[in-house]
């Protein structure tokens, strides 16, 4: 049954290094005018990362990282293009949401950085907690699980605990599973086929399959085959994202989102469920004003979410 259309999240990897596009975007000016783009292409928010998590990356310096994606963050905000910012790292949060963040998506679900949750719940923007075991040099040795669907909603779980502890509001707080994060391909399939027990939850959840590369290797022509490149992905991510509305996802993050969008517009069609969605549809902790309305009764305001 398809609800409220998620948000689309396009994803922005101002890197040298990132698996799908790095060194693409990663000049303040061509980082800017893709995200322009991802925009007309119809995502409503833009998630910038300048540090690469894909599987054996080595960490960059704090630095580094801030000097990727602040000038970024800060050209986007002023030409008022909602941005997120994805970092596990409190001080590189920091100085995003000083330039205009108002979401933050931590893959290390507040693992990585104790500063990170006391940051949340000073300033009240929206956390992104993925599952998350480990860095991403290690993390593929990580792998081992009783019952992966089980094991990871248990670990988020923890994970929500520890920063409710710190004083982040529940109604901040969106989950994500973690696909290829300390996953073989087979975890990653059994998360999306039971997605529905993470929703169960009551918290919003974020799907990130874009481009990741169990789809390349369902794709490949055949098991001896090569895993199809990232850029030959979007069809099968966009199938990942219809089927995680289907689900009941708060949000999906995608590298094209028009595929994705065009896809949800089938599924609302086929569903019935009315005209194709809107810029005014999504809801949950993200509720902005989108240029058609305030969206379920809620409003951002300087990072802060009031309801």
């Amino acid at each position: 049954m398809f609800g409220a259309r998620p948000w689309v999240l396009g994803v922005l990897n101002v890197t040298p290094d990132s698996f799908s596009d790095g060194g693409l975007w990663n000049a303040t000016d061509t980082a800017v005018a893709h995200a322009h783009q991802l925009i007309a292409d119809g995502a409503e928010l833009i998630d910038i990362g300048g540090e690469s998590t894909r599987p054996g990356a080595h960490r960059i310096d704090p630095e580094t990282e801030r000097r990727r994606v602040i000038p970024v963050i800060t050209a986007l905000a002023a030409d008022g293009v909602l941005c997120s910012v994805d970092t596990t790292r409190a001080e590189v949060a920091q100085a995003a949401i000083a330039a205009g963040a108002v979401l933050v998506n931590d893959v290390s679900g507040g693992l990585a950085d104790p500063g990170m949750a006391p940051l949340v719940a000073e300033t009240g923007v929206p956390w992104v907690l993925m599952h998350w075991r480990g860095h991403s040099d290690v993390m593929q040795r990580l792998t081992t699980y009783d019952d992966v669907v089980v094991d990871v909603r248990t670990e988020l779980l923890r994970q929500v605990e520890a920063a409710l502890a710190a004083g982040v509001d529940e109604r901040s707080l969106i989950l994500d599973p973690g696909l290829g994060f300390a996953k073989t391909s087979e975890h990653n399939w059994q998360l999306l086929r039971r997605l529905d027990e993470l929703v169960a939850v009551g918290l919003p959840v974020l799907l990130g399959a874009s481009r990741k590369r169990f789809l390349g290797d369902l794709l490949g022509r055949d098991q001896d085959s090569p895993p199809r490149p990232p850029a030959g992905r979007d069809v099968a991510t966009a199938a990942t994202s219809m089927l995680a509305a289907q689900h009941g996802v708060w949000g999906v993050r995608v590298h094209e989102p028009l595929v994705t969008l065009d896809a949800m517009r089938v599924a609302v069609a086929v569903a019935g469920a009315g005209e194709s969605p809107g810029r005014d549809t999504p809801t949950g902790p993200l509720a902005v004003h989108t240029g058609s309305g305030f969206v379920d009764g809620a409003r951002l305001r300087a990072g802060r979410l009031e309801v």
